[in-house]
This record gives structure tokens, sequence and C-alpha cells, in this order.
């Protein structure tokens, strides 16, 4: 069984049991439960439910297990023939949430 849900303007395929990385979360602690409550679309194998745009009454719920970093990206700037350089890091703050639970009224 799976799911589309979207959380703060992202879309995500989930199942049960399976990791999700997200945007940070802030105030949330690990262990706590974090419940993604726009579900877009449900299917067993068997049959689909499609939302429009949500299905009503399904919920997906998941345990917060701690925050990570995503890669480094690198931002280089550069003008020619000014020697001017500028090099800069950025590295996202993600979320891990697993996935426990999908919940179909």
């Amino acid at each position: 069984m799976y799911a589309i849900v979207r959380d703060r303007g992202m879309q995500y395929r989930v199942e049960q049991g399976r990791y999700l990385d997200v945007a940070l979360l802030d105030g949330i602690e690990p262990g706590s439960e974090y419940v993604l409550g726009e579900v877009l679309l449900v299917s067993d194998g068997e049959s689909t439910q499609v939302g429009t745009p949500t299905i009503s009454g399904a919920v997906v719920k998941a345990e917060v297990l701690g925050e990570l970093k995503g890669e480094k990206i690198l931002v280089f700037r550069y003008q020619n023939k000014k020697r001017f350089r500028r090099r800069k890091g950025h590295r996202q703050k993600y979320t891990r949430l697993k996935i426990s639970e999908i919940v179909v009224a």
C-alpha cells in the first residue's frame, strides 16, 4: 500500500515502514508523532482512491526520528576579466520521518 501526500507545497510518495526526509520541522521533538493530513492518492495494488483534491478522512501517521543535513551544494560566482570570484557552500537541513501507518476512512 502506498499514498501520495502533500506537505507544505511538496508532494511525496510514502509507504508504510519507509523513511521520508522533509524540509526542517521546527519545534518537533524526536520520538513524537507527526500527521500528514493532505492525502492526494491511496493505492493498495487492487484499488486506487484519488482525491479531489484530497481524500477526506485519510491521514498518514509518521514518527519523527531526528534532524539531518543534505549534501553540500557549491555556488560559484565569477566575472571574467575583473578578477571577481566568490565561492559559497550550502547544506539544507531535513527532518527524517518513519511512516508508521496509512489510515483511510
